[in-house]
């Protein structure tokens, strides 16, 4: 068959949300700028940056889950528009195959329901795995987990020992997988009995971050398929080389002495509840740290609960602070409502210390700007990355939760001073140094 476009063409599709579309982006572009593919880019909704003209996008119909409850869980809502979306992927790959020849599709986590259907069209499959080998070897153990052992993950006697990674508590497993009788649970692991049947298995991730994992993935072999570290991949945004004004907090940063700034920032989805966006605020006056604090209205009901609804109104915007905060705070403290531009902040010389949740992406950017953090999980895969970041990469403090499940100003407050001022400040300060060596390394 003669081909108008002869060049090899991948296609990638990406699940909803800005922190899977984001890396996948970041993923196609290289496969374009580096690589000489042709690409198009499949998502569900707009893309949060602009793609080099090279790399066509389709977007895929809204699926019909209006019907769904209101408090079901995320993960669900994914898997479900994912499995509701075979059918039109399926007559967009079969369009695409009458003029490109089709190198490969690459999926990212959640793709897994798409499998049988591209390997039925004579296309290879990939996963790409957004996060890193921790939660990898995770997933590919919990259908044993799940077929050998009975009760709650959290109440396994012994930590689980995964290759070449450092020893995983229940509590501290996916939270989706903490009450194994719920549907997002029989959802994680029927997305997981499918990764290894992918043709082949890219992670955002690099060696000398996770070298025993990524040793043992290296030797795997027994016909299962190749798995390659291809991270740290972060979005090549225009942020810092862009002739736009700088954002106010950018501005005010350049004023602040070196390494002096602790970030907050709980990524694109995590929000916090009245109680402890309070605590949260009161501890960081009480640290006595100069800060820089993306701050969301609080939401009572939901910790991933701006991941599909980012917006937020009201007269007051920053009423849900303590009452007085922000004029006690006015001299060393910037509050920026739901976004600021986070490369740019984590990559400036003023900024010394990052307040995160863990989500990966936001880890990797503190990797490459070379920036220790507070771990501060809050859904997802987060408590795995936390206890890879605190104890497996040791670039990281985290923060200790009440049985209430809230962070005490307290608390706040010690672990901000000890990542800026004390002695294990210093202690994962050098190690991310040292680390972020490699990730430069590895970037190029």
């Amino acid at each position: 068959m003669a081909y108008t476009n002869p060049s090899s063409h991948v296609v990638v599709v990406s699940s909803p949300g800005v922190g899977h579309v984001t890396p996948l982006a970041g993923l196609t572009k290289l496969l374009v700028l580096r690589h000489q593919f042709t690409a198009t880019f499949v998502t569900f909704s707009d893309l949060p940056c602009s793609l080099p003209s090279s790399i066509s996008t389709v977007q895929l119909p809204p699926p019909p889950l209006k019907d769904l409850l209101s408090d079901t869980h995320i993960l669900t809502r994914i898997c479900l528009t994912i499995a509701h979306s075979v059918s039109p992927l399926r007559k967009i790959l079969i369009s695409l195959q009458q003029t490109t020849r089709i190198a490969a599709v690459i999926f990212d986590i959640f793709g897994s329901d798409f499998l049988s259907m591209v390997k039925e069209l004579g296309i290879p499959g990939y996963l790409f795995i957004t996060s890193n080998f921790f939660f990898f070897s995770f997933m590919l153990h919990l259908p044993t987990l799940e077929d050998t052992t009975a009760g709650e993950f959290r109440d396994l006697p012994e930590p689980l020992m995964l290759p070449g990674c450092v020893p995983l508590r229940g509590e501290d497993f996916l939270e989706p997988v903490q009450t194994r009788e719920s549907e997002v649970c029989g959802w994680v692991v029927h997305l997981a009995r499918h990764y290894d049947l992918f043709d082949g298995i890219l992670v955002n991730s690099f060696e000398a971050l996770e070298a025993g994992a990524a040793k043992f993935f290296k030797k795997r072999g027994g016909g299962n398929p190749p798995v390659w570290p291809i991270g740290p991949l972060i979005w090549p945004g225009s942020d810092v080389d862009s002739e736009e004004p700088s954002h106010k907090c950018i501005e005010w940063l350049n004023q602040q002495s070196s390494g002096s700034v602790v970030f907050i920032c709980f990524g694109s989805g995590g929000t916090l509840t009245w109680e402890q966006t309070r605590e949260l605020a009161l501890g960081l006056e009480m640290s006595g740290q100069s800060f820089l604090w993306v701050a969301r209205a609080p939401n009572e009901t939901e910790i991933s609960g701006s991941f599909f609804n980012p917006n937020q109104t009201s007269d007051d915007p920053l009423g849900f602070l303590p009452e007085g905060f922000v004029e006690r705070t006015k001299e060393r403290g910037v509050i920026v409502l739901s976004w600021a531009p986070h490369r740019e902040v984590l990559g400036h010389r003023a900024t010394g210390g990052f307040v995160s949740h863990c989500g990966w992406n936001s880890a990797l950017e503190s990797f490459v700007n070379g920036v220790p953090m507070v771990a501060w999980p809050l859904y997802s895969e987060q408590r795995m990355n936390a206890v890879l970041l605190v104890e497996g990469a040791k670039v990281a403090l985290r923060v200790n939760v009440g049985e209430d499940g809230v962070v005490r100003r307290e608390e706040v407050a010690k672990v901000v001073k000890n990542l800026m001022e004390g002695e294990e400040g210093k202690e994962v300060r050098q190690r991310m140094q040292e680390l972020k060596k490699e990730a430069v390394r590895a970037m190029g």
